[in-house]
């Protein structure tokens, strides 16, 4: 009993919050305290339960069989009490805080700009904090706690992520109009017979157009790969590269004086364009207030199409 009145909810919270993230930074962010306050707490919790609950390994901390035994039961715990108390009421006018996104440069073309005429709009205290990775790396970011949300392309995903498909987007070619017929785009043969250009965070990853090719036996040559889209347009004025992007890549945008639009010579699966999130924030009213509103704005932009 003496424990229990020495234990209170924003412990179990930062309990939770250690627990899960195994990193008191980290903690802290999500928490929305400082991590002095959180490595306060985590003392407290250490002395009331008389064990160390994260132990530092090779430079890590991980979790003591104690702290494991508790995570289960403690999660159960707090479901009940959010179950019991409601979720909170989330005031967009009125937030102060700072949202963590992993999206790629074509996620950041697509997305951002709508999202930060929302924000301004409507949550003029609400900042955005992008930074730009791999599938791989995002995901694992969502995992490790280091960003809120990721919106991108992934195929296979952890049960603990949760996502939400946005759009379904196709594929466009573009090329120098000097090189292509005077109406129309290339055949396949020809196309293969070009050079490409590659858009991809990271080389020798699989794509959507590579599958597609595969599934063909066939291969393309890929002469340049580039991490971002912002400067692959000028790069094939003048020369007979062959650029193959999301169709979303150019909307908005004025093409570049000299190149061309064509249909791709052949058929590559149009892909899901997703929100993923971490299962920890499903209780978030903020989180789910931004996940909402993002595809609210994708959902507008499908049907202006």
């Amino acid at each position: 009993m003496d424990d229990f009145r020495r234990i209170d909810l924003n412990l179990l919270l930062t309990l939770h919050a250690l627990l899960s993230e195994q990193h008191v930074s980290r903690a802290a962010v999500r928490l929305h305290r400082s991590q002095p306050a959180v490595s306060h707490a985590l003392a407290q919790l250490r002395e009331i339960f008389s064990d160390p609950l994260l132990v530092r390994r090779g430079g890590r901390l991980h979790l003591s069989s104690r702290a494991q035994a508790l995570r289960e039961p403690l999660e159960q715990a707090l479901e009940q009490l959010h179950g019991l108390l409601g979720s909170p009421r989330f005031e967009p006018s009125r937030a102060r805080r700072t949202f963590r996104l992993a999206m790629s440069d074509y996620g950041a073309r697509v997305v951002l700009p709508g999202l930060m005429r929302l924000l301004r709009a409507e949550a003029p205290e609400i900042d955005l904090v992008v930074s730009q990775g791999s599938r791989e790396a995002m995901l694992g970011q969502l995992i490790d706690g280091e960003v809120d949300l990721a919106l991108g392309v992934f195929p296979e995903l952890p049960s603990e992520v949760q996502v939400q498909v946005l759009f379904e987007e196709s594929f466009v070619c573009l090329a120098d109009r000097q090189t292509l017929p005077p109406r129309g785009g290339l055949a396949l043969d020809r196309w293969l017979a070009r050079p490409h250009v590659l858009v991809a965070v990271r080389p020798g990853i699989d794509n959507e157009i590579d599958l597609a090719l595969q599934a063909l036996g066939e291969r393309r040559r890929i002469a340049l790969t580039l991490p971002h889209w912002g400067v692959a347009q000028g790069l094939i004025i003048g020369t007979d590269l062959v650029l193959t992007v999301a169709r979303r890549s150019l909307a908005g945008t004025r093409l570049e004086p000299g190149l061309r639009c064509f249909e791709p010579p052949l058929a590559i699966a149009p892909f899901g364009f997703t929100q993923a999130w971490h299962s920890r924030r499903e209780g978030d009213a903020g989180h789910r207030w931004l996940r909402e509103r993002i595809r609210t704005l994708c959902e507008a932009d499908q049907a202006q199409e």
